[in-house]
């Protein structure tokens, strides 16, 4: 037996249970892990608050890192006591233990802990879909990116310093300013007292950006269009503020835009393309040139609690559930 998050109905934090379940033996390509770090993540609000569907009753949250405890007929390329995360299956990470699917685990390398794993898995393959494939950047490139003090946002912020790429990000607050300027954001822009569209205009003299990464949505959506050159690329990779709705004659009159909703699985699966975003990763943070700690921690039972920070904007970086 185990303990596990679990809800039963959808709405508020409040509907998260903290429950015995029971955890059995893996199956054919199947591991046991017993969980280290749990990520929390704004899509495991979706799920919970029901703008995701999930089968109810369901376990929550799809990133995690931890040790192996069993290991099922046909795995031969983990063994018990490997350390793994994973960012792909089923609903459930929010948990003491559980079984998985082998396919979706990653090894994670020596040199980096099982603290700072829980804050890259699923945000740091995030920055290298979103500007290593999505939209691939290049040195010397500028870009607009919403929330940069944000989980995912202070990633991106050291991969785009990595690369050589001219960073605007915005943020909520002077704090996050100063936080997500020292991750190597190059301009940063306090949307609460600042207006973003006329800043990057001054920044860029005028020209705007090639794409803009805005994870906000629909409170953003029209200045982040504001703030493309022709033929630019709105990179929608969130909604956090609700869900993005597009004329597209709008997109013509604006300078023939192009917009995408990416979403991770189509990036990261087959598993090779998944090893081999998740090693130009670790790659970077085995050199010093990515660094990631968790900014909160919770116990695991106080999900709720991190569900109603997250939602209130009142965290920075990453923020992480122990078991």
């Amino acid at each position: 037996m185990s303990k596990a998050i679990r809800f039963h109905q959808t709405g508020g934090p409040e509907v998260l249970q903290f429950e015995t379940v029971e955890v059995g033996d893996p199956g054919p390509g199947q591991v046991r892990l017993r969980h280290t770090g749990i990520a929390v993540n704004f899509i495991d609000i979706y799920f919970r608050s029901g703008r995701y569907p999930a089968a109810l009753p369901s376990g929550l949250g799809s990133d995690a890192v931890g040790v192996v405890e069993a290991v099922g007929e046909g795995v031969s390329f983990l063994a018990v006591g490997d350390r793994v995360g994973y960012l792909l299956g089923p609903l459930g990470a929010y948990s003491e233990r559980r079984v998985m699917p082998a396919e979706v685990l990653i090894k994670i390398p020596d040199g980096i802990d099982d603290e700072t794993a829980s804050t890259l898995i699923m945000k740091g393959l995030t920055a290298q879909y979103l500007f290593r494939q999505v939209f691939p950047l290049k040195a010397g490139d500028t870009i607009l990116y919403h929330a940069a003090a944000g989980g995912v946002g202070l990633i991106a912020c050291q991969w785009a310093r990595a690369l050589g790429v001219t960073m605007i990000g915005t943020v909520g607050s002077d704090e996050k300013a100063a936080i997500a300027k020292a991750h190597g954001c190059t301009h940063v822009i306090n949307y609460r007292r600042e207006n973003f569209v006329e800043r990057v205009k001054e920044i860029t003299e005028g020209r705007g950006v090639p794409v803009v990464y805005d994870s906000v949505g629909r409170d953003t959506l029209m200045g982040s269009l504001d703030c493309l050159q022709k033929r630019g690329t709105l990179v929608s990779n969130g909604t956090s503020s609700g869900p993005v709705v597009i004329d597209t004659m709008l997109l013509a009159m604006k300078g023939s835009l192009w917009v995408t909703r990416p979403a991770m699985v189509d990036y990261a699966l087959p598993r090779p393309n998944m090893l081999k975003m998740a090693d130009e990763l670790f790659d970077l943070v085995l050199q010093g040139r990515i660094v990631s700690k968790p900014q909160q921690r919770f116990a695991l039972a106080d999900a709720a609690e991190a569900h109603r920070a997250l939602e209130a904007r009142e965290t920075v970086g990453a923020t992480v559930l122990i078991p």
